[in-house]
């Protein structure tokens, strides 16, 4: 076999409905050098059955099993098991663009660079519509050279791409040079692989094309079940924050890394599929963020979007709002607990501006905090 230019690393969990559109779009790449490296996290449907099949036809193809245990875990194997020059990877239920490989390994081969960095687009599963995923490649925060760093772009280094692994392309020798591994988590577990990537890397380059398409609109990847491990995105930053103060990097990025770990916080709340997922994530989060986070830093950078600071701050208001009115509420519930006839005959609550009131018929009245009943209330007489 000839040189392995490209080692696509791929895990697979439960993904036999987009499995093969994802396999078909590597091994139809135009720039055939490449290995195509599959990790069966485990998978419960018929994944595994295709990966077989596939293997069968091309010997491009190797597979590898594990007990179910992440993505993380599964690309650390990959990278094990990877013999090619470039590092690529893809999600089992995503697809390249037939050029991918060979513009990117083009582009990477041209500027000897590190990592190469392409824009990406959308496919709504449900609508099939496509969409350009602005926020893939941020053009307006890169450098005015085509061959750049971190140093060149402290303020928006973390911002101007994700933290996404899948819309770049890493130079083997690079990442092994310094050791990078994956987050072995559950969500965000490509976060610290990533940013330490670009903050190492010499030279960053891009591709501005949208070469891989990412379904949205899915039922079981990591953007429709937030809920199942939703601190796993605030460990990553915790992490990485760590990173940088160990390599004493951290001030040169700060303001890049506190708006994308805001604009993170607000992604995360605002995704959970209930007001109490809501509430319940809040609650964890804004004890601790503005010393593990450095929000406390807030006041002292430049704040990138003011309607995300605005969504963070509301966050943050209503955390401070419930957390005030404990106190009062304990107060409320003891005074009817201990009325000598066991009733009020009204209540009248100015101080609790983010719980909404809902009266019922038979004269029972509920204080809803984010959808969630926070007290009841029977009387004689209500307002």
């Amino acid at each position: 076999m000839s040189k392995i230019k490209i080692s696509v690393i791929i895990p697979v969990y439960n993904t036999e409905q987009y499995l093969e559109e994802c396999l078909d779009s590597v091994l139809k790449q135009t720039l055939k050098e490449i290995e195509v490296i599959c990790i069966d996290d485990g998978s419960s449907d018929n994944s595994a059955e295709i990966l077989k099949r596939y293997a069968a036809k091309d010997n491009r193809i190797l597979i590898f099993h594990q007990k179910h245990s992440g993505g993380g875990k599964a690309r650390n194997l990959g990278l094990e098991k990877a013999h090619g020059e470039y590092l690529a990877f893809l999600d089992s239920d995503d697809f390249y663009h037939q050029t991918y490989c060979e513009k990117m390994y083009l582009k990477a081969i041209e500027t000897s660079a590190d990592i190469v960095i392409c824009a990406a687009q959308t496919l709504d599963t449900k609508t099939k519509q496509y969409t350009p995923m602005k926020q893939s490649l941020q053009i307006n925060y890169l450098p005015d050279k085509p061959i750049f760093n971190y140093e060149d772009m402290p303020r928006y280094i973390f911002n101007a791409f994700q933290n996404w692994n899948w819309n770049k392309l890493f130079k083997h020798s690079f990442i092994k040079t310094h050791n990078i591994k994956f987050q072995e988590i559950w969500r965000t577990n490509d976060l610290l692989f990533t940013c330490i990537a670009l903050i190492k890397a010499s030279k960053i380059t891009t591709v501005q094309e949208d070469l891989i398409y990412y379904r949205i609109g899915l039922k079981n990847n990591c953007q429709s079940t937030n809920k199942h491990y939703p601190l796993d995105f605030y460990q990553a930053f915790k992490a990485l924050k760590q990173y940088l103060s160990n390599e004493n990097i951290y001030n040169k990025v700060k303001e890049s890394y506190i708006n994308w770990a805001m604009e993170s916080v607000v992604y995360n709340i605002s995704s959970q599929p209930s007001l109490k997922d809501q509430k319940f994530l809040i609650n964890k989060i804004f004890p601790n963020c503005f010393e593990d986070l450095d929000f406390k830093s807030i006041p002292n950078i430049t704040i990138h979007h003011s309607k995300m600071y605005d969504k963070f701050d509301d966050f943050y208001q209503k955390y401070k709002a419930f957390h005030s009115s404990v106190l009062i509420l304990k107060n409320l519930i003891y005074s009817v607990k201990h009325h000598e006839n066991g009733q009020i005959r009204s209540i009248k609550i100015f101080t609790l501006p983010v719980f909404k009131t809902k009266k019922k018929n038979n004269g029972i009245i509920k204080y809803y905090f984010f959808g969630a009943p926070v007290l009841q209330i029977k009387g004689k007489d209500h307002v």
